[in-house]
């Protein structure tokens, strides 16, 4: 047996560049099917665990999956804003402990999420390299947002104004980056965090002045009125948009603090009981507002989801019948091509089993290699695409489901027509890929 695995390997090693091209044509065909699998698989527990982890979040009345995207991914576009005094209706339940959310802006394309410290303890977010928010105007940045954009503790970052052709709007607003988080694997990594207070300044809610010397009241930063004191000449209230340690106490909110925005606010019940309590609350018809359970909502995505997961084992078992049929071709054409070399083989004294026992050594030889090939590529590819998969489904799911059935664009259809199109090239590559290696094998042998 070894003497006949010997001579198979000693013939695919001579042909080298047809076993290479008859390799990569069955590696394909394996690792489509396990990559994507074990990928959306990753992605699954992935997103069930965030979404077990966050049991409630209450927003304005609307798409229920738009709302729970932003609340876990801070995906999509930002769901209407509710007051700040649904924080105060859900404490003053004493159901349930409550992390304010406002994500509105972005700072070179990345989501600023405004909310309290709550949310650090919530998530387990650390500080990797800095220091935590000390202050109005500072932010941490996200693992692999501060990797993209190249930024460290004491650099800077401008937010970007909510509507770019508002000249009458805020400015946007300079921040110091304080500090690093350390990573974590989740979306928390891709976010720009902040204090609640300084997403109000992004707003325009809040603002602070350059004044210059000269008898003015001293306005307090956490004041929810409007009656703050101010040089009276113009020239001493330039509006700043930047917190400096100059001009931090200048800077004060105006109107009642209960009529602050918020896009979401997640729950967190102490029992079962609290919760179902909390939920009832929320279930009158004239209720403007919604509360949703995560998991609910992410359960009901994944059977989506699945279905993509079914699609994918069509195409691979496609590519499987379409490459043993070329497989198949290839060994008929070797054995035709061979007949000089097999009668030579006979007159040496060897029987047909011996013949047939070394095209088959030299076959499984190939497959095995392609097969560890396979599993190699497939374990790293879904071992390091966790935020891929993460946007992509996150991306497709708000596509699908955050607009009404009736008011989807077209756009959606045309999206998925293009997936599709794009498994069968991937499809279609397996196969040119295998019809080449027969190609070259006549020319080679």
């Amino acid at each position: 047996m070894l003497g006949i695995c010997l001579l198979a390997w000693r013939y695919i090693a001579y042909y080298r560049v047809r076993t290479i091209l008859l390799i990569a044509a069955i590696t394909l065909t394996f690792f489509l099917p396990l990559a994507t699998r074990w990928t959306i698989e990753r992605f699954e527990g992935s997103a069930m665990e965030r979404a077990t982890s966050t049991p409630l979040v209450i927003g304005v009345k609307g798409s229920r999956f738009g709302l729970a995207m932003h609340a876990l991914y801070f995906r999509g576009e930002s769901p209407e804003t509710l007051p700040q005094a649904q924080l105060r209706r859900i404490e003053e339940t004493k159901l349930a402990r409550t992390i304010p959310l406002l994500v509105r802006f972005r700072a070179r394309g990345v989501s600023i999420v405004g909310t309290t410290d709550a949310y650090f303890q919530f998530r387990g977010l650390s500080v990797q390299r800095g220091d935590r928010l000390q202050r109005l105007g500072d932010c941490l940045l996200g693992a692999t947002v501060a990797s993209q954009l190249g930024l460290a503790p004491g650099d800077r970052l401008v937010s970007e104004p909510e509507n770019m052709f508002d000249l009458s709007g805020p400015s946007p607003l300079n921040m110091r980056v304080t500090g690093v988080l350390r990573p974590t694997g989740s979306p928390d990594d891709e976010i720009i965090l902040c204090d609640l207070k300084t997403t109000w300044i992004m707003q325009g809610i809040g603002h602070g002045h350059s004044v210059k010397k000269g008898p003015t009241d001293t306005p307090d930063a956490n004041s929810d009125s409007d009656s703050h004191g101010h040089n009276s000449s113009r020239e001493n209230m330039t509006t700043s948009a930047e917190v400096t340690d100059e001009n931090l106490q200048t800077f004060h909110f105006h109107g009642p603090s209960d009529t602050f925005p918020l896009t979401a606010i997640i729950a967190l019940p102490d029992s079962a009981r609290s919760e179902t309590l909390l939920i009832g609350k929320y279930l009158s018809a004239d209720e403007p507002y919604q509360i949703i359970r995560p998991v609910d909502v992410v359960d009901e995505l994944m059977h989506s989801i699945s279905q993509i997961r079914r699609l994918f084992d069509w195409l691979a078992l496609l590519l499987a019948v379409v490459t043993i049929l070329l497989v198949g071709l290839v060994v008929m054409l070797s054995i035709r091509l061979r007949g000089a070399e097999m009668r030579t083989m006979t007159l040496l004294g060897c029987s047909r089993t011996t013949i047939a026992a070394i095209v088959v050594a030299e076959l499984s030889i190939v497959i095995a290699i392609s097969l560890v090939l396979a599993v190699i590529l497939a374990l790293v590819v879904s071992s390091s695409s966790d935020m891929f998969v993460s946007r992509l489904a996150s991306g497709a799911m708000l596509l699908a489901y955050a607009a009404p059935p009736n008011k989807r664009s077209p756009g959606v259809c045309a999206t998925a027509a293009r997936s599709i199109g794009l498994l069968g090239t991937l499809g279609n590559f397996a196969s040119i890929t295998a019809a080449h290696s027969m190609s070259f094998f006549k020319s080679l042998v």
